[in-house]
């Protein structure tokens, strides 16, 4: 039996499945104008851009002048867990686009037309990204906004929608959903994460999407990029949160200027930033006893820290020798949370509920809230790294 026939079987089962979904009455059919989730996307400002395709050169010169931090609203201030105008509910209508990774995922556009990116099941990726980002966000560092909300209402989603698309696109079926889309029906996913990219116009070539670790050298204080303090910073927080899944894709170049620059000319603001942050909080995501464990320094005489113990071996993460100003810069970042501040965000993003198909007990926030700052004082303490 060929791939394409595969595919086109899985998609009638799917939309078997999904025909058994309640549907709407005749004055339900459109999604509220006015709902909760309207009135949260409209408060997190502009639209992402599209991205925009450009030579190696003019990426590595864009790369070489990034920022990859801007001073936050004061930390101290900051809610870490979700804010009480925060929907419980968001509505959009399904989208057929191309999936990657393994998480259960899809596209899918609000009432305003914007492309929200859902993630769902009980993945431990859904909390897992949920907290990373919102932990980015409060100390000035660039992530897409996720938010958890207790339920999405998909309209026109197949049954298992990750399943179907993938089924399909491995057969180059894809487009054969829309003929059979029924946008009067509707799918609800409990506990699911909303995602929102980070306004600006991502800076891709050809072959490359995003930037890898090893690549955070060409960043060049001398030509208007970050100081070195703020790249190592970054890379010490990445090696606090685990974040191991760091291919290039995983972290996103991008143009925070507001208008697009001409055929040869620069971007007046590249920013890099961390794309994907779900693979985090321990080399299983989201695990507590291996996340504790995890070493923040391979050699703390020198400064030097490594993703070596974590899956892939760090990937395109190199050992490297933090200076004393990018240790100070995130040590001083991170000791302005307080206790509250943790507690909320490891339980605002349901850190202590069950997650994949055979968990059966929970962790404590309470745990979560003393292996953090202990990993905080594994920052702080200590002398001074070598110049």
């Amino acid at each position: 039996m060929s791939a394409r026939v595969i595919g086109v079987l899985i998609l009638a089962g799917a939309v078997a499945a999904g025909a058994a979904t309640k549907s709407l009455s005749t004055s339900d059919q459109k999604p509220d104008q006015k709902s909760a989730g309207k009135a949260a996307e409209k408060s997190e400002g502009k639209k992402p851009l599209k991205s925009k395709t450009v030579s190696t050169e003019e990426r590595i010169d864009a790369l070489s002048r990034a920022a990859v931090w801007t001073a936050p609203p004061p930390i101290a201030r900051a809610q870490l867990g979700a804010p009480p105008n925060q929907p419980k509910e968001i509505t959009c209508t399904f989208e057929i686009t191309q999936l990657g990774g393994t998480a259960p995922k899809f596209d899918c556009k609000n009432a305003n037309g914007d492309r929200l990116r859902i993630k769902y099941g009980r993945t431990p990726e859904v909390p897992s990204e949920v907290a990373s980002a919102k932990l980015l966000h409060t100390l000035g560092f660039g992530a897409d906004n996720v938010m958890l909300v207790e339920k999405v209402r998909c309209y026109g989603c197949p049954a298992e929608p990750f399943t179907t698309m993938k089924a399909l696109g491995f057969a180059g079926a894809q487009q054969l959903y829309e003929k059979v889309m029924d946008p009067k029906d509707y799918k609800d996913f409990e506990w699911a994460a909303v995602e929102r990219k980070h306004y600006g116009r991502a800076i891709e070539t050809e072959e490359v999407e995003g930037w890898a670790f090893f690549e955070a050298d060409l960043i060049d204080a001398k030509k208007g990029g970050a100081p070195r303090a703020h790249v190592d910073a970054l890379r010490l927080l990445a090696v606090f949160l685990s974040h191991w899944d760091n291919k290039s894709e995983n972290q996103r170049l991008m143009c925070l200027s507001e208008k697009d620059w001409p055929e040869g000319g620069k971007c007046s603001r590249p920013f890099a930033m961390l794309q994907d942050v779900g693979s985090a909080w321990g080399p299983r995501k989201m695990d507590l006893p291996e996340w504790e464990k995890a070493p923040l320094w391979s050699d703390r005489a020198s400064c030097t820290t490594s993703m070596d113990h974590l899956p892939y071996h760090g990937a395109t993460f190199s050992p490297v020798k933090i200076t004393d100003a990018g240790r100070t810069h995130l040590g001083g970042l991170l000791s302005q949370l307080s206790d509250q501040q943790i507690e909320d965000m490891f339980r605002g993003a349901r850190f202590d509920r069950p997650t994949g198909m055979l968990a059966l007990h929970s962790t404590p926030i309470s745990e979560w809230v003393r292996v953090f700052k202990a990993k905080v004082k594994q920052v702080t303490d200590g002398p001074s790294c070598p110049q």
